[in-house]
């Protein structure tokens, strides 16, 4: 899978910060601060994207900044980890995060499109997700369900929850939530988190009613950039997302220090 064209566009300055302050707002982390450029959230929860220091540019990492990384998650007793792009300035810092014994996993797409064509997934007359400004008990179960894992599930319904302002999809049948997803809005785009469908009702279109609720949802708040984050392996969810409208502009791992046994 290739970046889409006119990336230098969609990653500059204001580009990047924006999406990635709107990331963590979205995960909605226990404490967050700022360091050199850098944005740290703490909690203790399963999600990585709440709890990994993520750069808000693109540019070389001064000396000391990983030092500094390190003793602020040292000091709240959280395993430092960092949400790091692949991009060449921050070669250095991927050798110097090699040396300190961290290892890269979970490759991920950051991928934008807008509202527009996030509608059009679903032809005209087509019911939509019902939208709520709440999660209710049916759509919070989605999540617990079969082929999930309920312990991640619970930890990702908390912090989607307690994100300010979001909204909640649900695809409602016999009184069961069976496809599910959240939007998040902020720094002047909307979010889609959380997409999830039982595993005995895949393959019959669902998400897609979910993403044209969220997107009919968003414009009615009178916005159109709309970005996401997926699995760079999750090739299902990909093809979605590509008849979406959606379009990679960059992909990151994860590095998170590896705990050794005393």
């Amino acid at each position: 899978m290739s970046a889409a064209p006119n990336t230098a566009h969609f990653e500059s300055v204001e580009h990047v910060e924006a999406i990635e302050r709107a990331t963590i707002a979205a995960v909605a982390p226990e404490a967050t601060e700022e360091l050199d450029g850098w944005l740290l959230p703490f909690d203790g929860g399963t999600v990585k994207r709440a709890k990994s220091a993520v750069p808000l540019h693109r540019s070389a990492v001064e000396p000391g900044t990983v030092d500094r990384i390190e003793d602020r998650y040292d000091s709240r007793h959280v395993v430092p980890s960092f949400r790091l792009p692949d991009a060449p300035c921050f070669d250095s810092l991927r050798a110097e995060l090699e040396r300190r014994h961290y290892m890269a996993d979970s490759p991920t797409c950051v991928q934008v499109g807008t509202v527009r064509q996030m509608r059009l997934i679903v032809a005209k007359g087509v019911a939509l997700a019902d939208v709520d400004r709440t999660p209710d008990d049916a759509w919070a179960a989605l999540f617990l369900g079969e082929g999930f894992d309920p312990v991640d599930g619970a930890y990702r319904v908390r912090a989607l929850a307690r994100a300010k302002g979001s909204l909640y999809a649900s695809v409602r049948e016999n009184g069961r939530t069976v496809a599910a997803g959240a939007m998040a809005f902020g720094h002047g785009w909307a979010s889609v988190h959380g997409m999830r469908t039982d595993k005995a009702h895949r393959g019959r279109g669902l998400a897609g009613l979910v993403l044209a609720g969220l997107a009919q949802a968003a414009s009615n708040k009178g916005l159109e950039r709309v970005f996401l984050q997926v699995d760079a392996q999750n090739h299902p969810a990909l093809s979605l997302y590509h008849r979406a409208g959606f379009e990679t502009r960059w992909q990151y791992c994860y590095w998170q220090r590896q705990q050794w046994p005393r």
